[in-house]
This record gives structure tokens, sequence and C-alpha cells, in this order.
């Protein structure tokens, strides 16, 4: 028959063998004298071993009291640090943390992030996955992801799933890219009505963002003339740079570049919006405390070209 050792019996027992009292391994457990013994005797039941022998005014523990013992100090010493783990997993202060993101919020935000994330004397492991907004959704439905870094249009709005929750870090205005060499690039501002045959270099067709684009030209009155697609926002510069076309780009997703001119257009009021979503249960206790540091990296850029 299969002995089920309790833990808290062994180590009472460690303690009257370390003491060489019930009482003295009372006083250091924060026991009574009679909890000790009932633990023993429970221990001795259930091993259906003699652990002491007992007498008036003392107590010797038998050769087989020292040798469970023994053995029990290496299994506590395990099991404690078992528990330091399952706590340290409880506080998301170990374990793993699946992220999934898009580019230029890989770019932009999560360095920071982590940074600040791992540098709390954490053991976490970080994942990172990159994928389009909606397809991370469905990753962060599957369980596959903890995070989700997301991007939304204004003009092309898109809600999650009822069992997620979607935290704004990010209202991003849209900036308007020019050769520098361009004659709209002397104006701080620039009207819809001056680019209405304007080669455009736009995202993938089928994107939030060439979606965004159409309907903003529709609105104008006009449609772009697409010439060049990439959903790589460096080519897209670069593109414009050589004087290739004009592009309208979210501001996380420009970086100052010689030859090239940042400008706004007149009455553009749309933004891109990056959020973090999660799963409503937050199954993963370090999700909280990363959701804190994506808060942090992300206040930098709520200013300026980024407002």
């Amino acid at each position: 028959m299969r002995v089920m050792l309790n833990p808290v019996h062994l180590r009472t027992l460690v303690a009257v063998i370390r003491t060489g009292s019930f009482a003295d391994a009372a006083r250091e457990l924060g026991y009574t004298s009679s909890a000790v013994s009932q633990q023993v005797a429970a221990l001795e039941r259930s091993t259906r071993l003699v652990l002491f022998d007992r007498s008036a005014r003392s107590i010797t523990p038998t050769a087989a009291a020292t040798d469970l013992a023994d053995r029990a100090r290496d299994a506590l010493a395990t099991l404690d640090a078992l528990d330091e783990d399952v706590t340290a997993l409880a506080r998301g202060r170990a374990g793993s943390l699946r992220v999934g993101s898009f580019p230029t919020a890989s770019e932009q935000l999560l360095p920071a992030a982590l940074g600040t994330f791992l540098a709390a004397e954490r053991d976490v492991t970080v994942h990172l996955d990159e994928a389009e907004s909606d397809d991370l959704v469905r990753q962060l439905l599957d369980g596959r992801i903890d995070v989700a870094l997301t991007y939304t249009y204004d003009l092309v709005p898109r809600t999650v799933p009822s069992t997620l929750v979607s935290h704004r870090l990010l209202d991003e205005a849209l900036v308007l890219l020019l050769a520098d060499g361009d004659e709209l690039a002397a104006y701080e501002r620039v009207r819809w009505n001056d680019l209405t045959d304007r080669t455009w270099v736009a995202t993938r067709d089928g994107t939030a963002g060439a979606e965004c684009l159409a309907r903003l030209c529709g609105a104008a009155g006009f449609e772009p003339r697409i010439g060049f697609r990439s959903n790589d926002y460096d080519v897209v510069t670069q593109l414009v740079r050589s004087g290739l076309g004009v592009a309208l780009v979210p501001s996380l997703a420009y970086a100052a570049t010689p030859g090239v001119a940042a400008r706004r257009i007149v009455g553009l009021a749309a933004r891109r919006h990056v959020s973090a979503v999660v799963r409503r249960d937050r199954q993963n206790p370090a999700v909280t405390d990363f959701l804190a540091a994506l808060v942090t990296a992300a206040a930098p850029h709520r200013s300026g070209i980024h407002g």
C-alpha cells in the first residue's frame, strides 16, 4: 500500500529532530506542543513507523525517524522551490508571454515596453510573432498569443469579439509624405484638391491603410491613382524620396528621412488607432504588467506629429 506523506508532518518531524523536543519545535513552528505531538503521531500512523522513543522527561528519535528526516529535507527543499516558482507564475514574474504585433509597433513601441517589462527582475520568456491585425485577433482567440498589438482606422472601423478587451494605446495622425523637391513641400499644409492628379504609393490592396486612403480620396471627390504598393513603410518612404509618388502614412510609421517632407492635409481628422488586445479572462498573469509597460512606451508618441 502506497503511503501518502503530508509535507506539514514532515516539516514538523525535521523541526523536532533539529530542536530535540516537541516544545522547542512548537515554538519554532508557531504551533502548540500538543499540535506537534498530534502531527508526529499522525505521521507514525501513515508510515507505520515508530519515530520516537518516549519517556516521561524526553524523546529520542529512532533510526527510522532520522533516516526519514534526512530524506525529507531534500524533498521539502524541492517543494519550497516549487512553491516559489508557482508564486512567481501567479504574480506574472515567471513563465512565458506570447506577443503578437505589426511591424511599426514592433519597431516603435515594443523595444521600450519589453525593456521596462523585463527589467523588473522577472524571469519571463517573451515570444514575438508579427502579422496583420485580423490574423492577430484570431491567434488571440485561439489561445496562441496572450497580447495582440493591433490597429484600426477611423474610416475602416473594426470591433473585437466580446471575449476580448481592447486597450487604446495611441491615436496617430495620418501624414502626407512628399519628395523634398515637390512643389507642395513648400507648404506646411496641403489641400486635397492639390492631390487629385498625383500618383500614390499605398499599402497592399485590401489592407485597412489602402482602404482608408481610397475612402478619404473618395470623400474629397477623386479616386487615387496607385502607382506602387508595399506594406513596408521604409520602402514606401524611399519610393516617395525617389519622386515616384506621394504617400499617406500613420505617424508611427514615419521617421525623419533626408529628401522626404512630412506634411499635414487640411481638414484631415482621420486617425489610426493602436491598441493592445487581450483575452477578457487574462489567463496569463504577466499580461497586466506588460500592458502597463506598453502604456508607458506609447506615451512619448502622443505628442507632436504623432498627436
